[in-house]
């Protein structure tokens, strides 16, 4: 228990201090284009401690709510490359996603339940209803906030496990498409071009998530279809 509240401690500690700073303000891929050179500078000189501050930075956003996602991961990209942005942008995704599902789960379940409940109520049917599988779609399509991914499994009483096994899938391939354009961007900019980041939003990068996100749902569509035969057949 001290172990989940020390990290659930610090990282809030870390989210509330990149606010309160102003650092926030400059998370945008214009400012990454513009400070590319620097970063990766400074990434050759210490890398392992740069992968750790870019972890912990990721999941304290994370945790925090903060709708910076996209950006983390393209600098993944752009940072470290497309195998280690990947695999980085997903360890800070994830453990920000753990933290604040523990602390929904726990400290702060009546009153983000009160201020989220409209919101919360548009998935939890399916939450209830398929578990794992609703959420690893969630995870793939990014039609719905990350942070309130976050939150609803918690408050319908989902267990670790399987949130974090599903967020885990989930996280994947999106992570791995945009430290992909993160990446494509540093090749770019090392030739002194200006790359396209919008990309990151377009519907060339969207639609195969959602694709994805449609055969999350199969199997659940599967149950169902054998359920109503099981019905009939009865």
């Amino acid at each position: 228990m001290w172990l989940r509240w020390t990290l659930i401690t610090l990282v809030a500690a870390l989210a509330l201090g990149l606010v309160m700073s102003g650092a926030v303000d400059h998370f945008s891929l214009e400012a990454l284009a513009a400070r590319h050179a620097e970063l990766r500078a400074r990434v050759s000189q210490a890398p392992v401690q740069a992968a750790a501050v870019f972890v912990v930075s990721y999941a304290a956003v994370v945790a925090a709510s903060l709708p910076v996602g996209v950006f983390f991961t393209v600098a993944g990209g752009l940072l470290f490359g497309l195998w280690w942005g990947t695999a980085l942008s997903v360890v800070g995704a994830l453990i920000g996603a753990i933290v604040i599902f523990l602390a929904v789960r726990t400290a702060f379940a009546p009153l983000v339940a009160r201020r989220a409940a409209p919101l919360v109520a548009r998935i939890r049917p399916g939450l209830e209803r398929d578990g794992a599988f609703y959420l690893l779609f969630l995870r793939l399509v990014p039609l719905v906030p990350f942070w309130l991914v976050n939150i609803a499994p918690a408050l319908i009483g989902m267990r670790l496990g399987p949130y974090a096994l599903a967020t885990l899938i989930g996280i994947v391939p999106a992570a791995f498409v945009y430290a992909g354009l993160g990446a494509a961007a540093a090749k770019v900019l090392a030739t002194g071009g200006r790359p396209d980041l919008d990309l990151a939003l377009s519907p060339a990068v969207l639609l195969p998530l959602v694709g994805l996100g449609v055969l999350a749902l199969l199997p659940v569509l599967w149950r169902h279809v054998a359920a109503k035969r099981g019905v009939r057949d009865d």
